[in-house]
Order: C-alpha cells, then sequence, then structure tokens
C-alpha cells in the first residue's frame, strides 16, 4: 500500500530524532519530493551508483541509507562528478533518498548499541552520552567473562560481514579483556575518552595510525593496558540495517522494506607480506 513520503520521514524523525545529530551532520530528506507516494524501502549504508541500480531493479522507490550523500559541500552535480552521477540516477529513477546518520548513531539501538549486543556486552551505556543520559555516541559495557584479546577478536569476526581487511588488533593475543568501549564507525575522535574510561579494549574503525599509536604510548605513561581493534567501518555499521528493518516495519508495516546487501566496503582484496627469515 503506497504511503506519502512525508509520513514515512515522521516515521524516520520518531525513530532517529534529527535533533540527536552532530552539528557537523548532514542528515535528512536528500532527494525527492515529500508529497510521493512510497512503496518500498531499500536500507542501505552507503549510496553508489550500484545500490541505485539495485533500488531500481528491486522497484524500491526510496533508499534510506546512514551515510549521507551530501555531507561535504559540492559545486556541481554534473553527471561526470561522484556525487552528481548518483543523483541523476536518483532523480531519473524517481527514487527518493533519505539519510539518518549521527542521529541514528545516538539512539539506545543505533549502530553502536547493536554491535555491542552482537559481541555480548550486558548493560552497554553510552560512551559519550548527551544530556539527557539516555541518547549518546558509542558504547561501553562488559563481556559476561574476560575472555582473551585473540578470543574478541574472533567473537567480531564471526559477528561481522566477512571483509578484505577483516579485523586488525593492536595489543597481546593471550592477554584477558572484560570492559569494552566501541564506536561503530569512524570513532578515531573518542580515543582518549575509551581510555579514560577504564576500558581494556576500544573497538572502531578507520584508525589511523598516530593517532593511534599516540593513544597506547599515553596508556604505557600511565601504566594502563589498553588495546585498540580496528574493525571494517562497513561492516560496523552494517549490522544495524536488520535493526533498522524491524523498527521501521513496527511504524510502517504497509511498506515493503528490504535490506541491501551489497558490499560497500571499499577494499576488495588484502596481500599480507610474507615474513622475513
Amino acid at each position: 500500500m503506497p504511503v506519502q513520503l512525508s509520513s514515512v520521514i515522521d516515521s524516520f524523525e520518531s525513530l532517529w530524532p534529527i535533533r540527536n545529530a552532530e552539528d557537523w551532520d548532514v542528515v535528512g530528506l536528500v532527494s525527492g519530493d515529500k508529497n510521493q507516494h512510497v512503496t518500498k524501502v531499500l536500507l542501505t549504508i552507503d549510496v553508489t551508483v550500484e545500490v541505485v541500480e539495485h533500488a531500481s531493479a528491486v522497484g524500491a522507490n526510496l533508499i534510506v541509507a546512514h551515510h549521507p550523500l551530501l555531507l561535504k559541500p559540492v559545486n556541481s552535480i554534473a553527471e561526470d562528478t561522484s556525487k552528481g552521477n548518483v543523483l541523476n540516477k536518483l532523480v531519473k529513477s524517481g527514487i527518493a533518498l533519505y539519510s539518518a546518520h549521527t542521529n541514528a548513531d545516538a539512539v539506545p539501538t543505533g549502530t553502536s548499541a547493536v554491535l555491542a549486543k552482537a559481541i555480548g556486552l550486558t548493560e552497554s551505556t553510552a560512551l559519550h552520552p548527551f544530556e539527557d543520559g539516555i541518547h549518546g555516541i558509542g558504547r561501553i559495557g562488559k563481556l559476561s567473562k574476560p575472555v582473551t584479546l585473540g578470543d574478541l577478536a574472533a567473537i567480531l569476526n564471526t559477528a561481522l560481514p566477512p571483509t578484505a581487511t577483516g579485523v586488525r588488533v593492536a595489543g597481546d593475543f593471550n592477554r584477558e579483556v572484560q570492559t569494552v568501549a566501541l564506536c561503530a564507525g569512524a570513532g578515531d575522535s573518542y580515543l582518549g575518552l575509551a581510555l579514560d574510561s577504564g576500558a581494556d579494549v576500544y573497538i572502531t574503525s578507520d584508525l589511523r595510525h598516530h593517532p593511534a599509536q599516540e593513544i597506547l604510548e599515553l596508556a604505557h605513561a600511565r601504566n594502563v593496558e589498553f588495546s585498540l581493534i580496528d574493525i571494517s567501518h562497513w561492516a560496523a555499521e552494517y549490522l544495524w540495517l536488520e535493526q533498522a528493518k524491524r523498527e521501521l516495519a513496527n511504524l510502517s508495516p504497509e511498506l515493503s522494506i528490504e535490506l541491501c546487501e551489497i558490499r560497500t566496503d571499499v577494499f576488495d582484496f588484502l596481500m599480507n607480506a610474507p615474513k622475513i627469515s
């Protein structure tokens, strides 16, 4: 049964209030007419040409993406530009685009909360809580029992969809950990907060050499054991799509909702250098 896009947006706002988005973020309706009717929704992390073509093939006339397509300003939407190519395909296909980013991260059932649940954290709370004490970025909690860092990496490897880069770890394989801080997506801006929280290990994505090295050196200077686990940005957030589907289906049962299974992680293969004897 068709539903007006404006009504669907009301559902999004109740699930992922825009007021909870970070100041730098760009969320909400990206393209489309609020008066158009929606029959099928495609949920995805990223919007690429391949995703738009898939949406058209399966009859979806609304894409809900986690990552904003226009996070940074553009000067042209010509079809020979990266953003313009995607936007033109959306418009020509009659497909609307909506983004729920940090506002979907911040809710108690958001990206980080889903990741925390997937690895077995109990009673996790926001790592960076907002003033209301309910919403916030990241999660921190405890595993039911201590496990080795290697075992935690294995748990992540099983819980996450496979990617070329897998799970990268900074720390002793056999060191026991129990208190875990995490931030689904790029969370190196919370490295200091994770260390100060007393977590044994911090899980996030897109860790860069210098910030990671500096936080490990700071832990060493404080005589604190602290480890890092770096996981695929796409994989870390992909788990949330199933949660989003359930919540949206409860609010709009008349809509057909499909998860996009296209892997939009940017890496295709990994080649390790052989050991030097």
